[in-house]
Parts: structure tokens; sequence; C-alpha cells
């Protein structure tokens, strides 16, 4: 079997560190696959396949289609979507000239299957039409929440052979949207063994700060600077623990970069320096850049925080946290949470309250026996749920099931 994937970016954010998973398991379950990667952009993501025995080739989307993007649509009026859409006009010759150069490709690597792993691959699938390949679209967003994504992937629905969603509310909306294309749920899955505890990070000199005062607890978000992760929340439940329990020795650290390219999205550093000084959090908070390789990032938190503002597709840094044993507070509203049970494995709180975070946060921090056994059933079901071999097992299965019709 020849599967090639499709990744719009080289960057590592959460779809990409999944592909990954997937790949490398997949080499393990069956020798006899032969695997290939193009991507977008450059970036770390090549390298790591590269590692794992892929084939992978750049393909470089032009600047003026990796930056556009529909996502920061959502909720806005018409004005912005007037704006919006005039800065599509060069999209269709953009769109011609790339396909032309991924269709070479594609018929080149003469694969089985195709299977895309981003909206902007998704919406290339008119090129390989006529091409003898499966097509798997797989889903790491709420379609339906996209304004012009929806409409267009659902006019190519019928290009698609199945589509795989990340959680089963991404599944649902999928099925909204795609209407008869058969969709598969198969929840993410990360490495339990290298997420797993172990030897913590210094997040003091990560961040730039002087040692905490020993017996400080450590308090974390981990998260692309995308507006919807939350950071404006996480820091806005600091600022109120830090004036409801003033003697609680604890800092706060936001770990993560704006990776991505869609204006508009995403947080800058400026802006979140300027929400920890509105707070009054200057010193408290720590902000550590990207971290190619977090699982010591969370070892080092005594509690980890999902602060998600809206529904999370799935939240593949709920997955390592709990992985590495780390007591999590988590938005109920995120794919991920459909395995978890609130007070038995993480503590779920509804999104975008700050209130509530903090109200979460504080028995968790005064008390080390209940950190204890929430880390550890959140590890057991990390390693139940959300495993990599048990995600490459039903992917694999997808592909052969398509394959055998």
């Amino acid at each position: 079997m020849r599967v090639l994937f499709l990744n719009p970016v080289g960057i590592l954010g959460g779809a990409e560190r999944a592909l990954l998973d997937l790949m490398a398991c997949l080499r393990q379950l069956d020798a006899g696959l032969s695997l290939h990667l193009l991507a977008g952009s450059e970036g770390p993501l090549l390298d790591a396949a590269r590692a794992v025995g892929v084939d992978t080739r750049l393909l470089p989307l032009p600047a003026g289609l990796s930056g556009l993007g529909d996502s920061a649509l959502r909720g806005q009026g018409p004005g912005e979507a007037w704006r919006f859409a005039r800065s599509l006009l060069p999209a269709p010759a953009l769109l011609a000239g790339y396909g032309r150069a991924l269709r070479h490709e594609v018929a080149r690597l003469r694969p089985d299957l195709l299977h895309s792993n981003g909206i902007k691959t998704h919406l290339l699938s008119p090129v390989t039409a006529g091409l003898p390949l499966k097509r798997v679209w797989h889903i790491h967003d709420f379609l339906s929440e996209r304004p012009l994504v929806r409409r267009t992937l659902g006019t190519l629905a019928p290009l698609t052979s199945a589509a795989i969603a990340n959680s089963r509310a991404v599944g649902e909306d999928t099925r909204s949207v795609l209407g008869r294309v058969p969709v598969h749920v198969v929840y993410n899955g990360v490495d339990t063994e290298r997420f797993a505890p172990g030897a913590p990070a210094d997040l003091d000199a990560l961040a730039g700060l002087p040692p905490a005062p020993e017996g400080t607890l450590r308090v974390g978000l981990v998260a692309t600077y995308a507006r919807w992760k939350g950071h404006d929340v996480f820091l806005e439940a600091a600022a109120l623990l830090s004036r409801q329990a003033p003697t609680l020795a604890v800092r706060f650290y936001l770990v993560g970069a704006p990776l991505y390219r869609t204006p508009g999205s995403q947080f800058t550093e400026d802006e979140l320096r300027r929400y920890i000084d509105h707070h009054q959090l200057t010193g408290r908070v720590g902000l550590v850049p990207f971290q190619a390789n977090p699982a010591a990032v969370y070892r080092a938190l005594d509690v980890f925080v999902h602060a998600s503002t809206r529904r999370e597709p799935f939240g593949l840094t709920i997955a390592e946290a709990l992985a590495c044993g780390t007591p999590a507070v988590v938005s109920r509203a995120s794919g991920a949470a459909e395995a978890l049970t609130d007070g038995v494995d993480a503590r779920l709180i509804e999104p975008g309250v700050a209130r509530l975070l903090a109200t979460a946060l504080r028995p968790l921090l005064s008390e080390a026996t209940e950190r204890a056994r929430l880390g550890e059933a959140g590890r057991k079901s990390a390693v139940a749920c959300f495993s990599r071999e048990r995600y490459a097992r039903e992917v694999l299965a997808v592909y052969q099931a398509l394959l055998s019709t």
C-alpha cells in the first residue's frame, strides 16, 4: 500500500504532531507500507517525518495561499467578510499554478491512497480528479463554523472517499457538511512512552525569570497563540486567584508561539505582555517559547490548564499532559474531554469563564494528595484512550476497508 500524506505547513502544531505519531506507528504496524509526505512549507515536520522513515518532499504553497484562511470570520459581520473576499482575488491564479505542480507530484508518486491532513489540502482535491486513488480527508476542525470552507468542501465532497474526524463532536459536524461521505471517528494519539512521568524542564530559565522560591507551584497553558486558546482567560483567572489567595506561592506560564500565518487570528507576544501588566502579574507569569519536545514542560507543571474559549476539535495538549501524569483542568467543550470524567481523571469546566477556572484551580493547588490522585488517574485514561498505537490501528483499518472496495 502506497500512502501519500498532504499537509499545508511544515510547522509542528497539534495536527502535525498527531500526523507524525500516525506515520511512525503505521511503519511499525505494517512494514510493507510505503509512506510519502508533501508539505506546503519548510519546518520541523519534514525532518521529523524523514527520521521515522517517510519519503518527504517540500512543495511550497505560494505566500498568497498559505496566509489565507476564513477562521477569523467566525462571528464577524458583512464588512469583515467583504474585506476577506477581496483578499481572495489573486487566489484562482495561484491555485492553478500550484495545482498543476501538485497533480504532477501525485501522478509521479502513484499512491493508492491520498491522506489530506489540512483544510487547504482538502480544497486542492480537484487537481487529483481522474487519478486512480482513494482520498481521505482528516478533519481537525468544525467545518460548519468556517463559512467559506463549509460551502466549498460541501461542494467538493463527492471527490473524497471517506473522512476521519478526531472526535465525536467533529464527526457529527463533518457529517452535516459532507453529506453522504463516510465519516470515521478516530481520537488522536500520543506516544505514551515519551509523554510519561520523568525529568521536568526548568520553566523559569526558559521564561527568563529568576528561580522561584522553593515550594512554588506551577500552573501552565501550552498552546499556540491562537486567540481562541484562552490566554486572556488564563491570565484573568491567574489574577483572580492571586487576589483570592495572596499567600499562595504559585507561578503561571504561557508556553507557545504564534505559529500560523493567518492574519489577525493570533495574539502577539506584546499583547500578552500587556495583559500581564494590566492584571498586575509581572514577575508571576512567564512566557516560555514554543517547545518542539514539550513532555518535560508538562512534567514541570503542578497543574496543566486547557482554557479554550470555544469548542475544541480535540486538544492534543490535553492527551499529552495527562500521559505525563500532570493533573489537568480542561474545558469540557474539547474533543478529548469526551473520554474523560469530571473529578475522576480531570477537572472539567465550562469554556471561557475565568471565574470557573480560578475556582477549579484553587483546591488543586491547596491539596497535594488530590493533585497526585488526579495525575495518576489521568495517566491511566491517556494510555487507555489516547495511545498512538490505538490511533494508527484504527486509521489503518479505514485505509484497508477503502482499498478493499
